[in-house]
């Protein structure tokens, strides 16, 4: 578990998730010292789905820094690399085979994460959950979390493992030097591409895995949010930014499905957190 920092922050606004209407839900704001506040039970585990393909990445780039594999290896359909996986720039379409030439257009991809679980177990010879629980979930101390379905959306922990991720990718201490700002890098700059759910975006920014924000509109981060934020959410109504600009991080899990309700609550949450963690900035009381 991260530790507690000592921020002065109004936490009453994180009760905003109360009025979900979800039966279960638990959001975390963390920046660069640990735990700022929290609402809900964190300790209840629910299902990541995409924001798995955060710690997904992670792994890869882990195994890439181990010289397991490269990111110019080839993957997925033909011309296609794990750098191009990550990216979800290698052609393949949401759930299912190719339907274009890698490197053409943005086309957010479950089956291009999975080919990423399966070509690095095939290199590191082990199975992909025994990887990411090797690379990732222990050495993080993410013990409440666990693989139970594909490297795409196959995650299931509590949303102090989430803090705990967020943490790693405000302030990296186990990380390898520079993955989170490999990750976080515009990767193959300039393609257009569906935000599932908030429509096409151009340009359609991601990085090696971390979605990132960029000038996209509508997102599911706030206005207030910098172009630097980077981060995943998924179809089970979970969700994690950082934005670096800001040092901070909001972490959110709950058991009611991604849908218009979520387009329109996440951002309100994601602008009231970062409003009130800058009115607790001395001189910025009232």
């Amino acid at each position: 578990m991260i530790p507690r920092c000592a921020r002065a922050f109004d936490a009453s606004v994180l009760g905003a998730v109360d009025g979900w209407r979800a039966h279960s839900a638990a959001v975390a704001v963390i920046d660069r010292d640990g735990l700022v506040a929290s609402h809900g039970p964190l300790d209840r585990a629910l299902p990541w789905a995409s924001v798995t393909k955060l710690v997904t990445a992670c792994a890869v780039l882990i195994g890439v820094r181990n010289g397991v594999l490269e990111l110019d290896t080839p993957a997925g359909p033909p011309g296609s690399t794990i750098r191009h996986l990550l990216a979800h720039a290698g052609g393949y379409g949401f759930d299912g085979g190719p339907v274009a030439a890698p490197g053409r257009t943005r086309i957010y991809s479950n089956t291009g994460f999975d080919t990423l679980g399966e070509v690095l177990g095939v290199a590191a010879g082990r199975p992909f959950a025994d990887l990411l629980a090797a690379w990732v979930l222990e050495p993080f101390g993410m013990t409440g979390t666990r693989l139970e379905g594909r490297p795409s959306e196959g995650l299931i922990g509590p949303v102090a493992d989430l803090a705990t991720l967020a943490h790693q990718l405000l302030a990296p201490t186990t990380l390898p030097a520079g993955l989170v700002a490999d990750a976080a890098t515009v990767a193959f700059p300039g393609l257009r591409g569906v935000l599932p759910g908030f429509g096409l975006q151009d340009p359609c920014d991601w990085g090696l895995g971390f979605e990132i924000r960029g000038s996209k509109f509508p997102h599911w981060s706030g206005s207030g949010n910098s172009p630097a934020t980077f981060g995943h959410f998924g179809g089970s109504g979970a969700f994690l930014w950082v934005d670096p600009d800001a040092g901070l991080a909001l972490a959110c899990l709950t058991d009611r499905p991604f849908g218009a309700w979520a387009g329109v609550a996440w951002p309100a949450l994601s602008d009231a957190v970062l409003d009130a963690v800058a009115r607790s900035l001395p001189g910025r009381a009232g």
